[in-house]
């Protein structure tokens, strides 16, 4: 007959179950401060609260975008972009990491820690759906931007709302001139793995470069649902030229 466990005994065992979910939880928590938070470099960075952190849901349907019409090719790879590059439910806000920055007016300009991959230890600007750097974005926005700086700001000054950086990368994309590759014939003639490789130097994300990462292998799907989306949106005139 085997005897039952002393009282001592099983208060043994709860103390080292609540010591044991204790550490699960603290470990939980750093996970997702390590997603969420970098080291200062250019400006301060502000500590995420929880709710932040659990606003920044990974999604597997990138949202539409702020802009208003345009060809559903470049719009399907736009989406296809973001979904490597910023795939949370707030792309146009977020930093590197996945700390989210309310009503981004400028690009923010901040410099976050990167802790994984070739670049660790060093810091990175990357900000907004298309994780422009600070250098990258002012360089693009003067070729690209629908609208000039303000007339009180300097001549960087570009606005940095989801609808400027959709047309900025639009605009970008639609130049055949800057990528060597007239990009809405190749996506129309389904070169979509070669258009994904000339971007993956800017993008690196897309595959072929340093920094692939989850989403990588299944951008060519994404991209296949997100055009059949585009196209019957842009077929209903929803999407007005």
């Amino acid at each position: 007959m085997t005897s039952l466990p002393s009282s001592s005994a099983l208060h043994r065992a709860r103390q080292r179950q609540v010591k044991l979910a204790k550490r699960r939880r603290a470990a939980a928590i750093a996970a997702l401060l390590l997603l969420g938070v970098g080291l200062v470099g250019v400006r301060s960075l502000p500590r995420p609260s929880l709710r932040q952190i659990q606003e920044a849901v990974w999604v597997s349907h990138p949202e539409p975008l702020a802009m208003a019409g345009g060809d559903p090719y470049l719009r399907a790879l736009m989406r296809t972009i973001s979904a490597a590059e910023s795939n949370i439910n707030e792309p146009y806000n977020v930093l590197y990491g996945g700390q989210l920055v309310p009503q981004i007016k400028r690009h923010p300009n901040i410099c976050v820690e990167i802790v994984a991959g070739p670049n660790q230890g060093r810091c990175t600007t990357a900000a907004g759906r298309y994780q422009f750097l600070t250098d990258t974005w002012q360089e693009k926005a003067r070729h690209y931007h629908p609208k000039g700086p303000s007339w009180f700001g300097g001549w960087d000054d570009y606005s940095f709302d989801p609808e400027s950086q959709d047309i900025v990368v639009y605009n970008w994309l639609k130049d055949s001139s800057a990528w060597d590759l007239d990009i809405p014939t190749a996506l129309r003639d389904g070169r979509l793995d070669e258009v994904l490789r000339r971007l993956s130097g800017t993008w690196t994300s897309l595959g072929y470069g340093i920094e692939s990462n989850s989403m990588t292998a299944r951008l060519p799907r994404i991209y296949k649902n997100l055009l059949e989306e585009e196209l019957e949106l842009s077929a209903s005139g929803q999407l007005p030229q």
